[in-house]
């Protein structure tokens, strides 16, 4: 059992930056793939990023390439998502999700295993 506990979400202007963070129980943190994913109003939710178990893969959706960087922290069994640049149609509610998986990265959210409770991001014109 994993829990998941998002931090970091709030209101910034279009060119601001956060970073949200993802703080996950448990002793086996490092066997799992994280994911960031993002559900906008009356939108399903979106892949947005993950990271491999071990930190050595990532990937990113299209739309947050070369202004969002996933990374974590095994030994503080945290995962991050630094948003930079963010603009309006970054507005939603994101979520870090965890994959049973030690060699991949998924990308659809029913591969993933446990989600936390979601952390508003909204970013004003």
């Amino acid at each position: 059992q994993v829990q998941l506990v998002e931090s970091g979400g709030g209101l910034v202007q279009a060119g601001g930056s956060l970073r949200l963070s993802c703080a996950a129980s448990g002793r086996t943190f490092s066997s799992y793939a994280m994911g960031w994913f993002r559900q906008a109003s009356r939108k399903e939710r979106e892949f947005v990023a993950g990271i491999s178990a071990s930190g050595g893969g990532i990937r990113y959706a299209d739309s947050v390439k070369g202004r969002f960087t996933i990374s974590r922290d095994n030994a503080e069994n945290t995962v991050y998502l630094q948003m930079n640049s963010l603009k309006p149609e970054d507005t939603a509610v994101y979520y870090c999700a965890a994959a049973a998986t030690r060699f991949t990265i998924p990308v659809p959210s029913g591969n993933y295993d446990y989600w936390g409770q979601g952390t508003q991001v909204t970013v004003s014109s």
